[in-house]
């Protein structure tokens, strides 16, 4: 039972009789017959031919309600605080010893890229060292994205990290817990890791709020990279050249964006598409990723039937520092695990992620990318268990 129960009511995913006017909108689109400038491929944006695949499977090959089912097989709630409605996924362990765990999705993401880590997170396995571990699995919607109500104005991470330390300690009743983030999701644990030192006892990362720095500048550093480092930061100078249009536009003018593409389902598609896409293993759909071309549907799908677009790029204006050129120690002792995917435009090595907090686990994988939770969840499932390892030793 939820302590303060009449702050948290049960939720159910019903976006069905939206569906019919999507699929209308996106059977009119038109779009054109063929490239205005063939053989670029991806490298000036989504390529037509697979946004045409992608519109094709929506239309032909994709069932919402048989998504909406699987998605309702979790335990949905929402609970108010400071205002806000915040939904959230909360799946309990039977375990008595488990540990709470939250997990904090960023832009273009959503719950559902947690979605295959979380049944398998409540069940008991061990650790690498032999330490049994299970977790109450908790995965808030970021306020203004999906079910979750669009926040006031100057809205930062430091106030969604607050909201949801209240959601954990006072609503859900932990005393403490761990957490893990990635993209915006990054910047609200690092701030629940270093401002609610007492409450967080572990964080778990696939990114951190703080600028990544390109191979020239590492070598500057003295840091010496492997080939796969060396591959990653060049990933960071790629983002940094051709990839960032989108970080500058949202942080400028992201109600210009948001407004074209609000009733725009094939826009939404070739925005969050494109990204989804090039964040990602090339190898994705593929196991172990089950980030294929109906995981993008489903994403873009609930984008589009909540209406969320526009609020949920505000976050890139509300936090103009959210991601720091300074690295800076946070203020705790608790553990703090990493986690690096091959195709992630954002690349940390040991050596800087150790400067921003108790680094006690750091692991480097050659497959996955951005979206870990679907592009390798059996990498990210055996990562997050590791809090397990260390977690006794900080209570």
């Amino acid at each position: 039972m939820h302590r303060n129960a009449p702050l948290v009511k049960p939720f159910k995913v019903d976006l069905s009789k939206e569906v019919p006017r999507m699929l209308k909108l996106v059977r009119d689109t038109r779009l054109p017959d063929k490239p205005e400038y063939p053989g670029l491929g991806s490298s000036l944006g989504i390529d037509l031919d697979v946004l045409k695949g992608l519109k094709d499977k929506w239309l032909r090959g994709f069932d919402w309600k048989k998504e909406e089912d699987a998605i309702n097989k979790f335990k949905h709630f929402t609970a108010k605080i400071e205002g806000l409605d915040i939904h959230f996924i909360h799946e309990k362990s039977d375990d008595p010893t488990a540990i709470p765990l939250l997990l904090n999705h960023g832009w273009p993401g959503s719950f559902l890229e947690f979605a295959p880590l979380i049944k398998p997170l409540t069940l008991k396995q061990n650790t690498s060292t032999g330490k049994p571990v299970s977790f109450h699995v908790i995965v808030p919607s970021l306020p203004g994205y999906a079910f979750s109500t669009p926040p006031p104005a100057n809205w930062t991470a430091d106030d969604t990290a607050r909201v949801y330390n209240t959601l954990m300690t006072e609503v859900l009743g932990y005393k403490t817990f761990a957490t893990h983030g990635t993209d915006w999701g990054s910047a609200i644990s690092y701030s629940l890791y270093d401002n609610f030192n007492s409450s967080v006892r572990a964080a778990h990362f696939a990114f951190i709020p703080f600028f990544p720095l390109g191979p020239d500048q590492l070598a500057a550093e003295n840091i010496t990279l492997s080939p796969l480092e060396q591959f990653e930061a060049n990933r960071v100078v790629e983002w940094g050249t051709t990839g960032n249009g989108y970080f500058v536009l949202q942080s400028t003018k992201p109600n210009t964006i948001g407004l074209a593409l609000h009733d725009n389902p094939v826009g939404q598609l070739a925005w969050i598409g494109e990204k989804i896409i090039e964040w990602s293993d090339p190898r994705a759909g593929t196991a172990p990723s089950v980030l294929d071309h109906t995981e993008i549907l489903r994403t873009v799908s609930l984008y589009y039937l909540t209406g969320s677009i526009v609020s949920s790029m505000f976050i890139y204006a509300q936090n103009l520092n959210g991601f720091k050129t300074t690295y800076a120690k946070a203020k705790t002792d608790a553990p703090m695990l990493f986690s690096a995917f091959k195709y992630n435009p954002g690349f940390w090595p040991p050596a800087k992620v150790e400067q921003v907090g108790n680094l006690v686990q750091y692991r480097n994988h050659e497959f996955g990318g951005h979206f870990p939770g679907v592009d390798n969840p059996v990498a990210m499932l055996e990562d997050l268990r590791e809090i397990g390892t260390y977690w006794p030793n900080f209570m």
